[in-house]
């Protein structure tokens, strides 16, 4: 029988954990598995297929059944993308030819043609009302009748499945390496670990959690178990509080906490008690005064006095009791014009906190003797701050030393983004050398060594995931301001949504840009299409079961201009976050190659979309020096309007955000590659094209995993790219 989260590991590891039954031979069942799945864009490894081709058939037909399943869910393919236009991207007409020939067939229609009719005596139709507009005109079959088979091309992409352990194995060492990330997960992160985490809590857990949101979820199960829980904050255990009530364990949003039984409670209570023995912990409380409140009016403290220190966390929520805080303390003395004694104080209490003010401190500095006392502080404080810190703060100080770089770039939790001007006086530039060397020494001295390291070229400039709110879920989904070559001739958007309860009009739009970020031209439901290429056509309803879809076709080689910006418009009904199903994604093909719209194998990235704005923005395509097209990860939302969010309207907003993110430089794996190199006893470039890896164990780098390393080998790809980023 299969393990239940055997999807989960597939979907994290791209491994297969080794099935277990009868020894047989599966092999040509095996290889029947393996042409299957390259039908969809995968490849079994050369262990795998033996390994399969060793077990009795009839477990190696079920194990494929499964698994093409999750794979084809990965890229896409579980679902039927119909187009409008029946052959697209063929004879796809001129767009207002297109609206004519809808307002023709409704005055046709015994139904429709007079208020169509009085739609025409104001002057203004609502393509909306129209009946042949917005929705599909033949069925999926009859669309799958009219496309040529795809023509088999040597840049189609191949994703290989690698043997795994044991299925226990696995699950197991996923859940320890989410558990124990050094960065944050994102909201599928989360969901996953959640799941793992109450199946794997009778078993080995990680050595430290040092993320938050991951252990208020750990918590969650271990509190089921009745286990321990691991609490050091009063804020840990209102973040559990949240996830027993699956509310927002980031905080990020406020929770409704649900009636909690006694037992829980008491373990909620004695928690807080333990961890508010200590007076300085109360001051953690001002943060999230009024969830305290509402938590408090769950856990009844007043019916437990053998709890006092809980009791003192609500007192300190309603005001009752004066808790004083470490910002307040630091604001006092920076009123004060004590800056080298706000460096200290925080250098004492909170080492991270002192690095993410660094800036403003050495700012509010009036002469060297203070900035050198601040660098000094920073120096010391160093060591004890995560790996996340000190790599966010060296990417921040990069930035501030480009001449270019006039922006701010902001972007919240959710993903919504905005840029500003920046008016910060600059940090002279000595100092920022001098803090620099410090964090890449601290991070350098937290590196493994890494033996022969094997590097792909291909992922160097691959961002570093400092936080998982900067990746959305999917497959072959890059960190935000990461990037990767674009090859081929032809690039195609997909987007699909299918909505949960109200009608729901998602809008695919391609703007395209010039050198100085001023619209060229796009392609939108409003413009059908031009010299670049072709839209599939507006569907304004997504019904369950099968949802709706539109693609966008262009032809790389003409495309006048620079940047070409994919975005998602809402034009009406439910949000990123309400809708049962969104996704975003894009192809790479040859001209030749034909096929239907929609080709899982030619599928280069599939990303979900789970934002709180009205717009979103995956990524941007940007044409290099050379005429090669690079795609730049983004992964951002625009508020946008409520209601009829449309490429036209959004056109300045869009290249003010896009020019933001493109001057800004993301930290990459090219940097911790470059600290590694001192330690390494060899390196070599990896790009697919030797002939057989190293025989011993290396420290691979790359993008896919190549075949044949030496098992006792540390591999790092984007599926744990996080493993990259020191504790």
């Amino acid at each position: 029988m299969a393990h239940p989260l055997e999807p989960l590991v597939i979907r994290h590891t791209h491994r297969l954990p080794n099935p277990s039954g009868p020894a047989g031979q599966g092999g040509a069942a095996a290889r029947q598995f393996d042409a299957a799945l390259l039908s969809v864009g995968f490849k079994l490894s050369g262990e795998l297929l033996e390994h399969l081709s060793g077990l009795a058939e009839g477990v190696v037909l079920d194990t494929a059944s499964r698994t093409l399943e999750t794979v084809r869910a990965m890229v896409g393919d579980h679902v039927q993308h119909n187009v409008y236009f029946v052959d697209f991207p063929a004879n796809v007409p001129d767009t207002l030819e297109f609206w004519m020939q809808c307002i023709r067939e409704a005055l046709v229609d015994d139904v429709s043609r007079a208020g169509i009719v009085d739609q025409l005596r104001s002057g203004i139709v609502d393509l909306l009302t129209l009946p042949t507009y917005g929705t599909y005109q033949h069925t999926y079959e009859e669309m799958l009748a009219a496309h040529d088979e795809l023509i088999a091309a040597a840049g189609d992409r191949m994703t290989v499945l690698h043997a795994g352990g044991t299925p226990d194995d696995e699950v197991t060492a996923l859940y320890l390496a989410l558990a124990g990330s050094a960065t944050p997960l994102g909201e599928d992160g989360l969901r996953d670990l959640a799941v793992l985490a109450g199946h794997c809590a009778d078993g080995p857990q990680p050595e430290d959690i040092p993320v938050r949101e991951n252990r208020a979820v750990v918590n969650r199960a271990r509190l089921d178990r009745g286990a321990d829980l691991l609490l050091d904050t009063v804020t840990d255990v209102l973040r559990l509080a949240c996830a027993l009530s699956d509310g927002d364990v980031t905080l990020a949003e406020p929770t409704r906490f649900r009636s909690l039984s006694r037992p829980v409670r008491r373990a909620l209570l004695a928690g807080l008690d333990a961890v508010a023995a200590s007076p300085a912990k109360l001051a953690d409380v001002a943060s999230h005064r009024e969830a305290f409140k509402r938590l408090g009016e769950r856990l009844h403290p007043h019916e437990y006095p053998r709890w006092p220190h809980a009791a003192d966390v609500f007192a300190v929520a309603r005001g009752e009791k004066a808790a004083r805080t470490l910002d307040s303390r630091v604001e006092e003395l920076l009123g004060s014009d004590d800056v080298t004694g706000a460096a200290r104080l925080l250098a004492a209490a909170a080492p991270g906190k002192l690095l993410r003010s660094l800036d403003r401190l050495l700012r509010a500095c009036p002469d060297q003797e203070g900035r050198d006392e601040v660098a000094a502080a920073a120096e010391e404080a160093a060591p004890h701050v995560s790996g996340r810190v000190l790599l966010s703060l060296r990417e921040h100080f990069h930035n501030r030393t480009q001449e270019a770089v006039r922006r701010r770039f902001f972007v919240n939790r959710g993903g919504r983004a905005w840029v500003a001007t920046d008016t910060r006086p600059p940090v002279p530039e000595p100092d920022i050398k001098r803090l620099v060397a410090a964090l890449d020494a601290e991070t350098r001295r937290r590196l493994p060594e890494p033996g022969h390291l094997l590097v792909d070229p291909a992922v160097l400039d691959v961002a570093l995931p400092l936080s998982g709110k900067a990746t959305a879920a999917g497959f072959g989904v890059l960190p935000r301001g990461s990037l990767s070559t674009v090859d081929g001739e032809l690039l195609r958007f997909f987007v699909h949504w299918r909505q949960a309860q109200r009608t729901t009009d998602f809008d695919l739009s391609a703007l395209i840009l010039d050198g100085s970020y001023e619209t060229v031209t796009w392609l939108s439901y409003t413009a059908l299409q031009d010299l670049e290429g072709e839209h599939s056509g507006d569907i304004t309803d997504a019904p369950a079961p099968d949802g709706a879809s539109e693609f966008i076709n262009l032809r790389l080689g003409v495309v006048r201009g620079d940047f070409i910006v994919p975005q998602v418009n809402i034009f009406s009904g439910e949000g990123f976050e309400e809708v049962a199903e969104s996704f975003f994604g894009f192809m790479v093909r040859d001209v030749e190659q034909q096929g239907r719209p929609f080709e899982p194998r030619t599928v280069r990235m599939k990303s979900e979309m789970r934002g709180t704005g009205r717009v979103a923005l995956p990524l941007v395509f940007l044409r290099g020096d050379d005429g090669g097209w690079r795609a730049k990860w983004l992964h951002l939302y625009l508020k946008g309007n409520p209601n009829a969010n449309r490429v036209e309207g959004n056109r300045v907003s869009v290249a003010t955000l896009v020019r933001g993110i493109v001057e800004r430089d993301q930290l990459t794996v090219r940097h911790l590659v470059s600290l590694m190199a001192d330690q390494a006893t060899a390196i070599t470039s990896w790009d697919g094209s030797q002939a057989r890896v190293p025989d011993g164990p290396v420290t691979y780098i790359g993008l896919e995993r190549p075949e044949g390393l030496h098992p006792d080998s540390l591999v790092i790809t984007p599926e744990n790219l996080r493993a990259l980023i020191p504790a």
